[in-house]
């Protein structure tokens, strides 16, 4: 029974979800229907208007807020998020995302595509069961969208769970949302 309200106007009501391991959602629909909002509250970011949102496991969120720091060079700042997540090695979700020569780089003189990978890559640092993805295949070429979904596909393989909105078609095999205006 979830619902969404932003000022006087109902985005979306009595909606039900029930995703476990393995499961991925497509969330779909026009602009300004609720996508991101539904995004933040099943991150705990925002509160539903009405109903509630229960989870186990940590949640990697990926979204239009790349928390990259502009003037840190790409390998500073991954590095920051991997002592934030235990000190963990940057080299090989660096390595996957095909942006390790990129390291010594500002993020700010990065591609909106090499920053979405950098973004991604830090997702990879350390296991995180749940993933929400909102619009992570924008800006990336063919072959990094590619990637990002067998990527997705291998963490849903490997007992995650992933909900994403994206507005280009994606080939997986997941249950579909639409919201509508």
């Amino acid at each position: 029974d979830l619902a969404c309200r932003k000022g006087d106007r109902l985005l979306f009501r009595q909606l039900d979800l029930d995703l476990g391991p393995g499961d991925m959602l497509h969330v779909r629909g026009p602009n300004g229907v609720g996508k991101t909002s539904l995004m933040r509250i099943l991150a705990g970011l925002a509160r539903p208007f009405a109903g509630e949102v229960e989870r186990t496991g940590e949640v990697g969120l990926v979204d239009g807020r790349h928390a990259l720091d502009l003037d840190r060079e790409l390998g500073d700042a991954m590095r920051f998020w991997a002592r934030l997540d235990g000190g963990v090695d940057i080299a090989e979700p660096m390595r996957r995302l095909g942006i390790e020569a990129l390291s010594d780089i500002p993020v700010g003189y990065l591609s909106t595509g090499q920053k979405q990978r950098g973004v991604i890559a830090r997702l990879l640092l350390r296991p995180r069961p749940i993933w929400l993805l909102d619009e992570a295949f924008a800006g990336l070429d063919t072959a990094s969208q590619d990637l990002l979904a067998d990527l997705v596909s291998e963490h849903c393989k490997a007992g995650g769970l992933c909900a994403f909105v994206s507005h280009q078609p994606v080939d997986l095999p997941a249950r579909t949302l639409d919201l509508a205006e």
